[in-house]
């Protein structure tokens, strides 16, 4: 697409982009004053202690650029909380990163790795900055769609997916927007697929904490082949409920580090420095993170127990902080249509999940986001009822 302004001839690199489905959706909230259960943002503050660290770093006067890679005391940090967690140990120095959010830090890998003509799998429904990221670098999105009822990857399909341009493939677990979560025998099959490949991986890994019922994060850090090939993206903004700040990071292998890096200093060159200092202090008390999973899931079950008594379809949820549904038994529009129609008169906002598929393929599912107050919740729970 040509796009003519009334001196320039603009060739467009991403001539089907528009206005993103989160943006209307909580848009037309705030326009029709709906409960916005839309966006993945909490309704309630972050911690105080939080807030009061950073306040202190602005009066102790660290309000200057950080060092380019990040504030060495909060990479110390991010590695101390890998080594607890995950037993490994990567280098603050040289394999920790940063970033002005996971956004940033995605959009820097893919930059760093993808030249033109290279192939990405990307596994769909997909949070909605993958694809561009790659088309702005010339790169070939492989899509393969998942399908609702459990949304798990076909790995026999993938294999078919492989060419010798197939240069990386994007994971997201727990994953946004069907709360899904890999399991032990997809690490197997990703292990065997990418042995003795020149294959990148990029893990979109921001719900790590956010896992459900006793189950078991499989980050790509855990394992020996998949670690040594991978840059894993993290939020801090979904960690301390702040999304706003714009603060993450990205762990890599030294070699992928440095790649990223020359792409990071001409992207944002650092980030906010005295968020950096307050959350370096912050993380030195590990039960800040370790806690999460148990507050949401408070919030789950709580949001799924009262959705039980709509007439929508809850579809299993093991982790992040979104639940999707069915409305089969509801409507047979198409997902955008109902999920403007039930903002507009029952006032209540979704996301309809059509919008994380390049073919807007429509399942009928809708997912709402429970990082909210209870109060909320139930408001928006008994609004929905009336369906």
């Amino acid at each position: 697409m040509v796009i003519f302004t009334s001196m320039i001839r603009i060739a467009s690199k991403l001539p089907q982009v528009g206005t993103t489905i989160f943006t209307t959706m909580s848009a037309l909230a705030a326009e029709v004053g709906a409960i916005n259960l839309s966006q993945g943002f909490p309704d309630y503050d972050c911690p105080p202690q939080l807030v009061e660290l950073i306040y202190k770093a602005m009066k102790d006067g660290y309000n200057q650029y950080a060092p380019m890679p990040g504030l060495m005391s909060l990479r110390e940090q991010i590695a101390i909380k890998i080594e607890k967690l995950y037993s490994v140990n990567y280098n603050p120095d040289t394999e920790v990163t940063v970033t002005a959010g996971a956004t940033q830090a995605i959009f820097t890998a893919i930059a760093a790795i993808i030249h033109p003509n290279d192939e990405v799998i990307v596994f769909e429904p997909a949070y909605d900055s993958y694809a561009p990221a790659i088309k702005v670098m010339g790169g070939i999105v492989k899509s393969l769609e998942l399908a609702p009822p459990d949304y798990r990857i076909p790995w026999d399909m993938v294999r078919k997916l492989l060419t010798a341009r197939t240069k990386m493939i994007i994971l997201n677990s727990p994953h946004n927007p069907t709360a899904t979560i890999l399991q032990k025998s997809d690490i197997d099959e990703l292990t065997i697929i990418v042995k003795d490949q020149d294959i990148v991986i990029l893990s979109d890994e921001v719900y790590e904490h956010l896992i459900f019922d006793g189950q078991t994060h499989h980050s790509m850090v855990k394992y020996e082949e998949l670690r040594k090939r991978s840059f894993i993206v993290s939020s801090f903004g979904k960690l301390f409920h702040s999304t706003g700040w714009k603060i993450g990071y990205c762990v890599a292998p030294e070699q992928l580090m440095r790649e990223f890096r020359k792409v990071h200093q001409f992207l944002v060159f650092s980030v906010n420095s005295p968020t950096q200092h307050a959350i370096a202090e912050y993380l030195k008390d590990e039960n800040t993170y370790n806690g999460l999973a148990g507050f949401f899931q408070q919030k789950r079950d709580h949001f799924r127990n009262a959705m039980a008594q709509t007439r929508f379809e809850l579809l299993p949820c093991a982790g992040s902080y979104f639940q999707s549904v069915r409305y089969d038994r509801i409507s047979d529009e198409k997902d955008v249509d109902i999920a403007l129609r039930i903002t507009r008169e029952f006032g209540v906002a979704s996301i309809p999940t059509s919008g994380f598929y390049t073919r807007n393929t429509d399942h009928r599912v809708l997912r709402f986001c429970f990082a909210k107050r209870q109060e909320t919740l139930d408001n928006a729970v008994n609004k929905l009822m009336k369906i």
